[in-house]
C-alpha cells in the first residue's frame, strides 16, 4: 500500500495547529484531511478506507473523547492518536482504555508524531496490538524499579499530584520529583501519558482507582 492510498484525518479546532500538522504530514508524502470539528469529521469519515485519526482532546461542542465514543458506537475501528495540551491522567487513561493507540502532548515533537502516525497506519494494514508487542519490554523495565520507585509510580499514573504523592508516602515534594525523574528514565518514558500507557499495558492501572 502506498502512502498516497493511506489517509490521516486531522481534527483540531486550532486552525494554526491544524494547518501545520497537515503540512507536516504532507511533507512526508501522506494524504491528510483537515477538520475543525469532531462533527464535521464524523460526517466525512470513510470507515473502510486505510486511515488513522489525529484527534484533539478539547474542542468546542464535541470533544475528542466524545468523537471516540461515537466512532465505537458506529462500529468504526480506526487507530486514534490523541493530541492535547492538557494531558491529565484520567483523560489519558480513558482514551487508552477506549482503544487509542497513542496520546501526544502539545507542543509535539514532529518526528514523534510522524512515527506514531506511521505505526498507526501499519497497525491498520496489519492489525497487531502494539501493546502486546511491547509488553515483555515494559514488564522488564517495571522489574528494574526499586520498591520506592514503584511506590511513586503507582499514584502518579493514577492521577495524583507530586504534592499528594509526597503526603501519601510521608516524604518531601523534592524527593518525589527526584523519584519521578528516575522512574521516567528507567521506564524510558518521555511524557506522563506515555508512562500511563505503559502502566495500562502492564495492568497496573485500575479505572476505579483513578482521580477524576
Amino acid at each position: 500500500m502506498t502512502a498516497q492510498e493511506q489517509l490521516v484525518y486531522v481534527v483540531d479546532d486550532d486552525q494554526g495547529m491544524l494547518d501545520s500538522t497537515v503540512w507536516l504530514l504532507e511533507s512526508v508524502g501522506l494524504k491528510a484531511l483537515p477538520f475543525t470539528s469532531g462533527r464535521a469529521f464524523l460526517d466525512a469519515c470513510e470507515p473502510n478506507r486505510p486511515a488513522c485519526v489525529l484527534l484533539d482532546v478539547r474542542m468546542p461542542g464535541m470533544g475528542g473523547l466524545n468523537v471516540q465514543e461515537e466512532l465505537r458506537r458506529r462500529g468504526i475501528e480506526l487507530p486514534l492518536i490523541f493530541v492535547s495540551g492538557h494531558a491529565d491522567v484520567p483523560i489519558v487513561v480513558r482514551a487508552f482504555r477506549a482503544g487509542a493507540v497513542d496520546f501526544i502532548e502539545k507542543p509535539y515533537n514532529e518526528q514523534l508524531l510522524l512515527d506514531s502516525v506511521q505505526q498507526a497506519l501499519a497497525s491498520r494494514a496489519q492489525p497487531v496490538r502494539q501493546v502486546d508487542q511491547r509488553l515483555p519490554e515494559i514488564e522488564a523495565r517495571l522489574a528494574s524499579l526499586t520498591p520506592r520507585e514503584r511506590d511513586v509510580l503507582l499514584p502518579l499514573v493514577r492521577g495524583y499530584t507530586n504534592r499528594e504523592v509526597a503526603e501519601q508516602l510521608d516524604i518531601s515534594v523534592k524527593t518525589v520529583d527526584l523519584y519521578r525523574s528516575r522512574v521516567m528514565k528507567r521506564m524510558q518514558a518521555e511524557t506522563l501519558p506515555e508512562l500511563v500507557g505503559m502502566a495500562i499495558a502492564a495492568g497496573l492501572v485500575d479505572a476505579l482507582n483513578l482521580r477524576g
